[in-house]
C-alpha cells in the first residue's frame, strides 16, 4: 500500500467550461483511522457531469480548498470496528482521493453476482443506471412498442437507456451523439435505430428525419436545442424524462431553450425531472432487472476506462467534451482487469 495519500480539491470557480487549473492535486500522509472507523484505499472512481454542476457557487456545491466527493470502491486496509474487515470491498462516496476514512453507516456493501466485474457498480449497476432504469419505468413508464429519443445517447445514461429500453420492449430507438463514429457505435453494438450528430444541423431537422413519425419519450441529458426539437416531436400524451442539461453546464449565459409552449396543453405532454438518490430503495429491483442480462450476456457494459488516479481530472474533463463512450470510469494501477466481486470478468468495451 502507497505511504501517501493524494486527493484532489477544487481551487477556484469556473464560469464556462472547466480546466486543470480549477484543480489541485494534495500529497499527504495516510489517514488513520478512529475508533468505530477504517481506511479504505480506493480502486476506482467514477466522474459524472453533475459534478461539473457542483464546481459552481450553488447549495450542496464543492467546497473550494476541501476534499471533493465522488462515487468510488474500495478494499478496506486498516479497521477498527468489527462492521468492517479488512480486506473486504466497500462503495461509498468519498471519491476524488486515493484513500479515504470510513464509518460503517457511510458504505455500502456490494452483492456478489457471478461473472459482474467492480467496475459494473460504478456504472450498469451503480448511480448511471439506477438513473437510467428509474427514468424509463418510473417517470417515463415506458410502454412495449413506445418510440424514444435519448440525448447525448452515447454517454453513461445514454447508452444504459438505450440497453434496458430495448430490454424492455422499446419501439424505435433515436439518439443523438457527437460524432458520426459514436452514432455508428451507437447503432451497430448498443441498439439504436437511428443516432443523429447533433453538430450537422439544428436538432429539429435531424431530429425529424430521424423520427419522422413522432416519438412516445424523449429522456433528455442536454437540455437546450434539442429538448425544444423533443417538445415539437412528441404525440399526444409524450413524456419528458428531464435527466441533465450538460449543454448548458459550461455555457452559464446561454439563452434557455425555446419552444412552443401550447404544445405541452395540446399534446397533453408530461415533463418530469428527478434526482436520482430519492430512488435509492429501486437498487435491489435495478439488480434483479439488470445482473440476469449481464450474465447472459444480452446486456453489455459501456465502459471507457482510464487508468492511474493521476488522470482523474484529464479523464473528468475528457468527459465533459465528449471524449468517452459509456460510463467514464478511473481505475487503479494495480488492479488486474478481471478483478470482480464474486467472479470473473472484464471491464467492458473501453
Amino acid at each position: 500500500m502507497n505511504e501517501t495519500a493524494l486527493t484532489v480539491h477544487q481551487t477556484a470557480r469556473p464560469h464556462g467550461f472547466p480546466t486543470a487549473g480549477h484543480f489541485a492535486v494534495v500529497e499527504s500522509a495516510l489517514p488513520e483511522p478512529a475508533a468505530g472507523s477504517a481506511l479504505v484505499e480506493n480502486l476506482y472512481w467514477s466522474v459524472d457531469p453533475y459534478h461539473r454542476e457542483m464546481m459552481d457557487d450553488m447549495p450542496g456545491g464543492f467546497t473550494l480548498h476541501a476534499p471533493l466527493e465522488g462515487r468510488t470502491i474500495g478494499r478496506v486496509t486498516a479497521s477498527r470496528t468489527p462492521a468492517l474487515a479488512e480486506g473486504e470491498i466497500v462503495f461509498h462516496r468519498q471519491g476524488w482521493r486515493t484513500h479515504a476514512v470510513v464509518t460503517p453507516e457511510e458504505i455500502r456493501r456490494l452483492p456478489r453476482f457471478d461473472g459482474v466485474p467492480l467496475t459494473a457498480y460504478l456504472s450498469t449497476l451503480g448511480g448511471t443506471g439506477l438513473t437510467a432504469y428509474v427514468g424509463l419505468t418510473r417517470i417515463a413508464r415506458l410502454q412495449e412498442g413506445e418510440d424514444l429519443f435519448v440525448s447525448a445517447a452515447a454517454g453513461g445514461v445514454g447508452t444504459a437507456t438505450g440497453r434496458f429500453a430495448r430490454l424492455l420492449g422499446a419501439g424505435r430507438l433515436v439518439g443523438s451523439a457527437g460524432s458520426s463514429a459514436k452514432a455508428g457505435h451507437l447503432m451497430r453494438e448498443v441498439g439504436y435505430d437511428a443516432v443523429f450528430d447533433y453538430h450537422d444541423g439544428p436538432a429539429a431537422d435531424l431530429l425529424g428525419k430521424a423520427a419522422p413519425d413522432g416519438i412516445d419519450v424523449f429522456v433528455d441529458n442536454v437540455g437546450g436545442e434539442q429538448l425544444a426539437a423533443a417538445v415539437g416531436s412528441l404525440r399526444e400524451f409524450g413524456r419528458v424524462v428531464r435527466i441533465g442539461t450538460i449543454s448548458q453546464y459550461n455555457t452559464p449565459d446561454a439563452p434557455p431553450p425555446r419552444f412552443n409552449h401550447a404544445d405541452i396543453v395540446e399534446k397533453s405532454i408530461r415533463m418530469e425531472g428527478f434526482l436520482v438518490r430519492n430512488y435509492r430503495d429501486l437498487q435491489d429491483e435495478l439488480y434483479e432487472f439488470a445482473v440476469p442480462h449481464l450474465q447472459s450476456g444480452r446486456l453489455a457494459l459501456d465502459e471507457t476506462v482510464v487508468d492511474g488516479f493521476e488522470h482523474i481530472v484529464d479523464a473528468f474533463l475528457g468527459m465533459l467534451r465528449g471524449e468517452n463512450t459509456g460510463k467514464i470510469i478511473v481505475r487503479d494501477r494495480t488492479q488486474a482487469p478481471r478483478l470482480t466481486c464474486g467472479g470473473e470478468g472484464s471491464s467492458g468495451p473501453v
